[in-house]
């Protein structure tokens, strides 16, 4: 319940602001929002808002849905461990340190999230450090700071941002077109029932085709993180975690934390996956 009253509150925050962002910019560029341009506009600002808004908010969020306690004093052999490892792999990484911390849940997981290569977290699962030796656990977070290596958090929300744009233009278009045909005999199209019904029937449409593209980019980049992985601490290590993963439970995490996770959850088609198979990435090593 707390992340879904989390959820939907921020979600709400977040269309106010874009509505305030997209009333002012139509005002001043005095545009209609029937136009093609006002619905390029509109499908801009939402398309990308949405997505930046989400960056720049994700750490909080992270910390607050997954109950993410941040090591700022190490408490334990363990939490010295965490911290000093994350912090020679990001100076051999060539990042600023990232916050370290520990949520509590049995699945082996570890999370990057963060706006910025310099602002960013690591976040590990109690799971993972009682079932992974050092080797394992290593390797885990060689893969987060790499995927912060590798931009990917900035790469990713760009990504989303363009496919959002395109999600909305073309559905508010394709709507308008059917209302026009089907209303043909009113002055205005645009504000009618049909209108906004074909536009949210387009909107899932185009939608599961956009997280297809998503899904295809972020199983490319799990390689790629691997790849990072395996060259700060060896590519032995890393096939190790990855094969101790195939007994994990199916991960908990949501949204851009499930995307950054070393694991994702199981029995998801493939082509909506945001993680290869295991058994690809283990042979990728190789």
């Amino acid at each position: 319940m707390k992340r879904v009253f989390l959820f939907l509150l921020t979600n709400l925050a977040v269309m106010l602001v874009l509505g305030i962002v997209l009333s002012i910019v139509m005002s001043v560029l005095g545009i209609s929002h029937r136009s093609l341009g006002g619905i390029l506009v509109i499908s801009t600002v939402f398309g990308f808002g949405g997505s930046f808004i989400s960056l720049f908010m994700s750490k909080w969020m992270a910390k607050k849905s997954t109950g993410a306690h941040v090591i700022e004093q190490p408490r334990s052999e363990t939490e010295q461990w965490l911290v000093s490892t994350v912090a020679a792999q990001a100076k051999k990484a060539g990042i600023a340190m990232p916050e370290v911390a520990i949520y509590d849940s049995p699945e082996m997981n570890a999370f990057a999230t963060g706006p910025s290569k310099n602002n960013s977290l690591v976040a590990v699962s109690t799971g993972l450090l009682h079932n992974m030796n050092q080797d394992q656990a290593e390797a885990v977070l060689a893969h987060e700071v790499s995927h912060i290596a590798n931009g990917d958090m900035v790469t990713l929300t760009l990504i989303q941002g363009v496919v959002n744009t395109f999600v909305i233009f073309m559905a508010k278009v394709l709507a308008g077109i059917v209302d026009n045909f089907l209303n043909s005999d009113e002055e205005e199209g645009g504000s009618s029932w049909t209108y906004f019904l074909f536009d949210m029937i387009f909107q899932v449409l185009f939608g599961v085709l956009a997280s297809v593209i998503v899904a295809y980019y972020s199983r490319k980049r799990e390689f790629s993180a691997d790849a990072g992985a395996a060259k700060l601490v060896g590519a032995d290590k890393m096939r190790s975690a990855l094969e101790r993963l195939k007994q994990n439970h199916p991960s908990q995490l949501e949204g851009s934390m499930m995307a950054f996770g070393i694991a994702s959850g199981k029995g998801v088609a493939e082509l909506f996956s945001s993680h290869p198979p295991l058994d690809e990435r283990i042979n990728a090593l190789r």
